[in-house]
């Protein structure tokens, strides 16, 4: 008799655990036809810094069982738009995921999340009832006709927000109106600390390396204006492992001519995105620290495809950086050059750097911090300048000595 009260309880006790982690929505788009085109099934929760009266205060809280997702969502339309997945909960809060994709694999590009801070309930004693914007790009992606399956937490970081999504389960361009059976992991699922380690890969060998880039301005308007300016050269350095099991560096240069430049602006980040006629994609994310009033390169992330390698399809991401730093309504400018190690398998040579973001007047740079490379090489000739004025002064002074002794040894008859 005990068992069936027993059986009773199992499901209780499962129903606590989802309310104490957040309950796991299943989210879905569809298009005109009624035919799915998106599918997500995670949970999230969401830290988020805000201004209150009694000073600066955090507060927690999980996407509600009752977010729906809005008609604003789309499928995207052939060669024009891409899907996206608007959730919207509370007064007025929009969780948004923004899908994209190659031949071979899509991804979450861009996640941004709008919050009301009129809503007391989740942000008491508010000092400002804005409604305020954050985004950053993702590694959130999948293999085209899989989905993409994360069963640890996953943190998105956007300036004073981070969303944590747990048991996540998304899938874009849907081929058969549901989830696939085969799936993407994500790297925080992979091996456990208890498995063997990896036997250690061989050292890569590296590509010619090609000539310099070629300079060029890398532009960013929005509906207030110009909010990047960027003048360099870019080089990309990639290393993976080929079909035959060797690991290369490749070393290839983004070319101006065959790159078109998008981007958008937000009071809080500045977003370039380079896209090759090879479909490489390059994304650059600025952000500024309002507390110091400086600007700095936050994030870059790589999207390409290599013929050569076992997997093809190339993506890296790093949203924690602090490159190409500022003050806000001036430029940096480093003509000695810039290396950006992004991920252990991906880094950015910046060839004669010039950039600006947010807060730029009339279109034009405004007056210059220079990086410390650039400050360094200017104390050598200002150093072998003093001496060798140190020098000329001392033989001047031992000559002006000398002529007043051997003047002095005569005398007048």
């Amino acid at each position: 008799m005990a068992a069936p009260g027993g059986a009773r309880r199992r499901p209780l006790l499962l129903l606590l655990a989802a309310l104490v982690h957040g309950a796991l929505a299943v989210f879905v788009v569809r298009d005109g036809n009624g035919t799915a085109c998106v599918m997500a099934n995670f949970s999230a929760a969401f830290l988020t810094s805000y201004g209150a009266r009694s000073g600066p205060k955090n507060v927690t809280f999980d996407l509600p069982p009752n977010a729906t997702v809005l008609n604003s969502s789309s499928c995207g339309t052939e060669n024009a738009s891409d899907p996206s997945l608007m959730i919207a909960f509370g007064r007025g809060h929009i969780l948004t995921l923004n899908f994209t994709r190659n031949a071979t694999r899509y991804s979450v590009q861009l996640i941004s999340f709008v919050y009301n801070l009129s809503d007391t309930q989740l942000f008491p004693n508010a000092s400002s009832n804005e409604t305020k914007t954050v985004e950053s790009v993702t590694d959130i992606s999948a293999d085209i006709n899989k989905k993409y399956r994360c069963v640890s937490n996953s943190q998105i970081r956007m300036n004073n927000v981070t969303v944590t999504l747990r048991d996540a389960t998304i899938q874009a361009y849907l081929s058969n109106n549901s989830f696939s059976r085969e799936e993407t992991r994500c790297e925080q699922d992979g091996p456990s600390p208890t498995t063997a380690p990896a036997p250690v890969p061989p050292r890569p060998s590296p590509s010619p390396k090609p000539e310099n880039p070629s300079v060029f301005r890398y532009n960013v308007t929005g509906t207030n204006g110009t909010c990047l300016l960027a003048s360099m050269g870019l080089q990309l350095n990639v290393t993976y492992e080929k079909t035959d099991n060797t690991t290369v560096t490749h070393v290839f240069n983004i070319s101006p001519n065959k790159t078109t430049v998008g981007g958008s602006c937000t009071a809080q980040l500045v977003t370039a995105e380079l896209q090759s006629d090879d479909a490489t994609v390059l994304v650059f994310q600025f952000s500024m620290n309002a507390s110091s009033n400086q600007f700095f390169l936050q994030g870059v992330q790589l999207n390409t495809t290599l013929p050569d390698a076992r997997d093809p399809a190339f993506r890296a991401t790093n949203n924690s950086l602090r490159a190409l730093q500022a003050t806000v309504g001036k430029s940096y400018r480093c003509n000695s050059g810039e290396h950006v190690q992004v991920t252990r398998a991906f880094a950015v040579n910046m060839f004669k750097v010039w950039v600006q973001a947010f807060h730029v007047e009339g279109g034009t740079f405004g007056s210059v911090e220079e990086c410390q490379l650039d400050e360094d090489s200017l104390l050598v000739p200002i150093a072998v300048g003093g001496a060798l004025a140190g020098l000329v002064l001392v033989v001047l002074i031992a000559y002006l000595i000398g002529r007043k002794r051997s003047h002095a040894g005569y005398q007048t008859i």
